[in-house]
């Protein structure tokens, strides 16, 4: 059985879907049920139900909104991918907070070379489980914040919160 709670932050609501304590799929959406519809079919398959309390993964949201940056860290995670796509995401989740490389770099982090960024970008958009997969620390190498699902202004924010300049 998935199970699902939506947490209130500063952006908006942070929906997280669980599986036996491993979060599988996560993002700034009160939406479970688009949260859901993007899971493979088998997890589908396992049904989902709502809860106030998700235990140890809203736990660590909590802290991480308190300035424990590194709380979400702690939190295991499993998402579907090739052996390159788990590669990625691995090396996003390495990308400490307070910090933001480009998509290059993430792909170098990865084993890859420098030239796939386009590959890094790509695992980036098609990360379930923001902000503990932290594609949000990824930018283009020519300047700005380029896009992320849920809203470059929840983007912004999250870099803002993770360098201390966040207002609440």
């Amino acid at each position: 059985m998935i199970i699902a709670q939506v947490l209130p932050t500063p952006v908006g609501p942070l929906s997280l879907l669980s599986r036996e304590g491993v979060l599988v799929a996560a993002g700034f959406t009160g939406d479970v049920s688009g949260m859901f519809a993007r899971l493979t079919p088998s997890l589908q398959a396992e049904g989902l139900e709502t809860t106030d309390d998700l235990g140890p993964a809203a736990d660590a949201v909590r802290a991480y909104l308190g300035g424990d940056l590194e709380a979400l860290d702690a939190v295991p995670v499993e998402q579907p991918g090739t052996p390159t796509r788990k590669r990625l995401h691995q090396a996003l989740r390495e990308v400490k907070p307070g910090t933001t490389i480009s998509y290059g770099e993430l792909a170098e982090r990865a084993g890859l070379p420098r030239t796939a960024a386009r590959a890094a970008g790509s695992a980036c958009a098609q990360n379930l489980i923001a902000p503990f997969v932290p594609c949000h620390r990824i930018l283009p190498a020519g300047g700005g914040y380029g896009g992320y699902l849920y809203g470059v202004p929840v983007k912004e924010w999250l870099l803002s919160h993770e360098s201390g300049q966040a207002r609440w």
